[in-house]
């Protein structure tokens, strides 16, 4: 795996660091950001994609993206576009 770095949080400080990377191998966007809280899963447990069963599988996780990130992973989305075309 080979992990580009696109960005962090513009307004991290020592405490938190919503950061998106691009795994140049798959063209998968990496993420890290805030654990989502209990309200916010129950909220996504219950307002699942049509089709698909009620929760969220062991295999996944919510978390919160700061909106602030935005420009950041429109950036690693353009990077995982080019790269996924070569």
């Amino acid at each position: 795996m080979r992990l580009q770095f696109i960005g962090i949080d513009p307004d991290t400080g020592k405490n938190g660091s919503p950061t998106a990377w691009v795994d140049l191998d798959s063209t998968d966007i990496v993420i890290q950001g805030y654990t989502a809280d209990d309200e916010t899963r129950d909220q996504c447990a219950e307002n699942t994609a049509p089709g698909h069963a009620k929760g969220i599988p062991d295999h996944e996780t919510v978390i919160r993206i700061p909106a602030r990130l935005v420009p950041i992973l429109r950036e690693a989305c353009d990077v995982a576009e080019r790269t996924q075309l070569r």
